[in-house]
């Protein structure tokens, strides 16, 4: 072989990728590897595993039935190494390229082992930008050093200003740059959100599950009923839908949580963005479109694109600025265990319960159930920052390292003294209560403060804060909260205190389902 050996990993299934921009289908091939390197060390969801593998087989076919060679290399391959590294130098002794060409990973180990491919081969490797983004981690570090990150808001009016989504000349569209005030509202009875779009498994996928079953059983969550795309062509399907049936009730209904309802409004395309079905300037295209159509509301259509323009590449960009020394700060020395319900849901906490239930049924759940429930949970009760990662990453289908760890890491625990928020989003139940109905039916009463029968949150919240005043009381976003500590009866701190200890000492008594991490954080090529 005298042509360029194209590695591509399992979360950039993109014909348009950088590797394969100029590929040569009459000298080059494509090399994709499932190793269990990757699938060892993180207990991830079956139905995530799943997926990605299915996926992944499906683009290597899509690739060939374009000319493309393609040299795939499955799980259950007898001569698999199981490593990125093992399987390249297998490949380089098959095909003996001129060169390797990969494309920029998604997480700093595998971005550290590219590195090393460049001294361990006796060939040149290119290692080329992921342009799938619109901002670059060079243009992200630049914006950094001219102080434009500081907050995820100046970060977003500039991406917007840069690539003129939403805007209407030099002003935003519809004179303001954040609607997120209109996008706060509970589910009214009456309010019946749309049957979702889902995707029956064809023989590739249903031999994917096999697999799966065999080799993952004992993982985390259900792996049937399995319903997600795994081609580009349903993965633009699943984009209609949404575009078409669900964004125009997006906005009003984004924060909104619903006993029954694991989906709602959603997109349900992040598993698809992140893998490369998908690209983030098609989606954000796809969503203004609908706006100018008059399809969609301004607040849904820019609360959705807030999401992908402004939160993803920023924590994409925090991640790459801010790694390796990132994942192991801990503004708030939380260093409680994960408790054992995280992986089972049998909690009392009809929230809690409720939204690990839909995690353990589709590998997924929406920002919210994320951030305010079992996230703020985590803060509260100052569960360790590593555990509670490692189980964001397992769970969640759409979870890779560059995004999970700065969602979970600064803005669910606020480990990173606020360089991606700037403050923690701590809530009492009165927040649940307001924007769901899970209090309904709870063993715990949300109107109630303190003792057994009151809701966990409204005391943990106070704990919470009582225990991080000497942080947090000076962070302006924190005075209000701090001046109703301040004027609060002594004796009722007191009784918080005591019902914050009465509740985790039970938790904390022979609960815990935490064995690791054994090893370091392998999540990035299936």
């Amino acid at each position: 072989m005298s042509g360029r050996l194209r590695f591509v990993l399992g979360d950039q299934l993109t014909r348009a990728l950088s590797s394969l921009s100029d590929l040569d289908p009459d000298r080059d091939v494509v090399l994709m590897v499932e190793v269990a390197e990757e699938t060892r060390y993180v207990r991830h969801h079956k139905q995530k595993i799943a997926f990605l593998l299915s996926a992944m087989r499906h683009f290597a076919k899509d690739l060939t039935a374009q000319g493309i060679r393609v040299d795939y290399v499955t799980l259950d391959d007898p001569n698999n190494t199981h490593s990125f590294t093992g399987e390249l130098a297998r490949a380089i002794a098959r095909h003996t390229p001129d060169m390797v060409v990969v494309t920029e990973p998604g997480e700093w180990r595998v971005w550290q082992m590219m590195q090393d491919w460049r001294t361990a081969f006796a060939l040149p490797v290119e290692i080329r930008d992921d342009d799938r983004f619109f901002c670059t981690r060079d243009d992200f570090a630049r914006m950094t050093a001219a102080r434009k990150t500081t907050k995820m808001e100046y970060f977003y009016r500039e991406m917007r200003r840069r690539t003129t989504i939403l805007m209407a000349g030099a002003a935003p569209e519809g004179g303001q740059w954040n609607f997120d005030r209109d996008n706060r509202k509970s589910l009214p009875r009456g309010v019946v959100p749309p049957p979702r779009r889902r995707f029956a498994p064809d023989d590739i996928t249903r031999a994917v599950m096999t697999l799966v079953e065999a080799r993952f059983g004992d993982h985390f969550g259900d792996l049937q009923p399995f319903g997600w795309a795994v081609t580009r062509t349903d993965a633009l399907a699943a984009l209609d839908h949404f575009i078409t049936d669900c964004l125009p009730g997006f906005g009003d209904y984004q924060d909104a949580m619903k006993t029954g309802e694991d989906f709602l409004f959603h997109g349900l395309i992040s598993p698809y963005l992140n893998c490369g079905l998908l690209t983030a300037p098609e989606v954000c295209a796809r969503a203004e479109a609908a706006y100018h159509a008059g399809n969609a509301p301004l607040n849904a259509v820019e609360g959705f694109v807030r999401q992908i323009l402004g939160w993803r590449e920023f924590v994409r960009g925090i991640y790459w600025t801010e790694m390796p020394g990132y994942a192991q700060t801990n503004h708030l020395d939380a260093g409680r265990d994960l408790p054992a319900f995280y992986w089972t849901g049998q909690t009392s906490m009809r929230c809690m319960a409720d939204c690990i239930g839909t995690t353990r049924r589709n590998a997924y759940a929406h920002h919210i159930q994320r951030l305010m429930v079992t996230g703020n949970y985590a803060l509260l009760t100052g569960i360790a920052p590593a555990q509670i990662e490692e189980w964001y990453l397992a769970v969640y289908i759409d979870a890779f390292d560059w995004v999970e760890l700065p969602n979970v890491h600064g803005m669910v625990l606020h480990a990173d003294g606020g360089r991606t928020g700037s403050k923690p989003y701590a809530a009492s139940g009165a927040y649940i209560d307001r924007m769901s109905d899970y209090c309904t039916g709870c063993a715990y009463d949300p109107k109630l403060k303190i003792g057994p029968k009151a809701c966990p949150f409204n005391y943990l919240y106070w704990n919470f804060m009582i225990g991080n005043e000497a942080v947090l009381a000076r962070n302006p976003r924190m005075a209000m909260s701090y001046r109703t500590l301040q004027r609060m009866d002594p004796a009722r701190r007191a009784d918080i205190l005591r019902s914050a200890a009465d509740f985790l000492a039970q938790q904390d008594e022979g609960q815990s389902a935490y064995n690791g991490p054994q090893q370091p954080r392998l999540d990035n090529g299936w």
